[in-house]
Parts: structure tokens; sequence; C-alpha cells
């Protein structure tokens, strides 16, 4: 679904990330874990097109049978269109909108008729979101907007869904209550790809997971078998 090959990409002139690889198969759950300043953000933020690699491609399928396209050029809102939503470290809501407008942003591409339908479905996975759909999203309190973020996202109905450390800053039950969202989420057809700086949960969610240590991929594997490999135990476990 999602190839990343060999990708070098830069930010002014520090070199971050240096020929990453990384493959997404449609319907998995993949991680990416690693220490801060690592290059986690910057690998997701170059696939949804905010930047773009100096070297390398990123080739992305909508799903099965689809035919991979190069987005390694185009802009955001045009990957966007081909099925891939990025939810940013930080929420990023709009905070002056309301929960409502907000969740209409993420749908800004679309031209069908079941915007409203789709946004009472993901009332009915947040329901607190629905309570507070008239209030700024900027009153909202972490959590909530954490929910609301999410929900903005998938209301371009992603086939890929890019999340940037969701739990940050949050609660354990909130945290609890957004991973079983994404569980949901993932057997109802939508592939993730998550940074999350929760190693523990995070190989708990995914299937596979890739470790970038300084801009690189230095582990990768089936996730249950990372849990095993004394490197990251230490490292990102708190193992001895």
């Amino acid at each position: 679904m999602l190839s990343v090959e060999n990708i070098d990409v830069y930010r002014g002139r520090t070199h971050v990330l240096r020929q990453v690889d990384i493959h997404v198969k449609h319907g998995e759950i993949i991680a990416l874990i690693g220490a801060n300043g690592a290059g986690k953000t910057t690998t997701l933020r170059t696939i949804s097109g905010l930047l773009h690699p100096a070297k390398g491609k990123i080739l992305y399928a909508a799903g099965k049978g689809k035919r991979q396209i190069e987005i390694s050029s185009l802009p955001p809102e045009q990957i966007v269109s081909t099925g891939v939503s990025h939810c940013p470290e930080g929420r990023g809501v709009f905070s002056q909108l309301s929960v409502k407008e907000n969740l209409l942003v993420g749908a800004y591409l679309r031209k069908d008729n079941k915007i409203e339908q789709d946004i009472q479905s993901i009332y009915e996975m947040f329901p607190i979101l629905e309570e507070r759909s008239t209030q700024a999203a900027g009153n909202l309190s972490g959590g909530e907007q954490m929910m609301l973020a999410l929900g903005r996202s998938l209301m371009s109905r992603p086939k890929l869904l890019i999340l940037d450390e969701p739990s940050l800053g949050l609660a354990p039950l909130v945290i609890e209550t957004i991973f079983n969202k994404l569980k949901k989420i993932n057997t109802e057809g939508v592939t993730i790809l998550i940074v999350e700086q929760n190693a523990v949960m995070a190989l708990e969610l995914s299937h596979r997971a890739y470790v970038l240590e300084t801009g690189r991929v230095t582990l990768f594997g089936r996730s249950a078998d990372l849990t095993l490999n004394p490197e990251v135990q230490k490292a990102y476990l708190g193992g001895e």
C-alpha cells in the first residue's frame, strides 16, 4: 500500500532522514518508534506532503489491487485526495471553530452527500463530541481535542491514517479509549501508520514496527518479536 523507498530528507541544512525505507501493507497497523529527534515526525510529514524528500521516493496505492502512484512531490491536499489522512502531533484543532466546524474542515475535499452521516458516525464513536458540537474546540480538554483531531482525520474517509503521538499528554483512561478506537478503525478497513512515544502500547497495537535512530531505520519486524528484542527492551520498554 505504502512504500517509502530510501528517502533522504533535510530540514534546512540539517540532514534529518537518511535512506529511510518503510513498507506498509493494506490492513496493517505499523508503528514507528524511537527517541525524540530520531526523525519520526519528519517521516510522517514527508509522507503527507508537508515535506519532500531530496532523494528516494514514496509510492502509494489506495487499496488492494490498486496501482501504486508516486506521491513524493505532491502537495498535501492532493495526497489527502488519494486517501491519506494525517492526524498531527499536538492535535492541531482549529480553536476558534466549533467541534462540528472542525469535523467539516476534515471533509473539505469531499463532494458526496454523506458528510452529515459521517459526522454522526464520529459522534457515535465519541459521544462527548456531540455534546460539545457547538462549543469552540479551544475550550475542549486535551483528551476531547484528541478525539476531535482523530474524528476530523476520519472525515476525509482515508484508506491510510497517519497518527503522530496520539497519547501525548493524555490521561491513561483517555489513551485506552483512543487506542481501542484505533483497533476498531483498523478492523473496519483503515490501514494505520502510528508514531507513538509509548512504545509498549505502540507495539501492543501494531502488527509490525520500525525503530528509527538518528534518522535511520535500525530495526524492523513483527511487533511481538521486537517486544522480546533486548535492545528494544533496554532502550524503549524499560528493560535492563
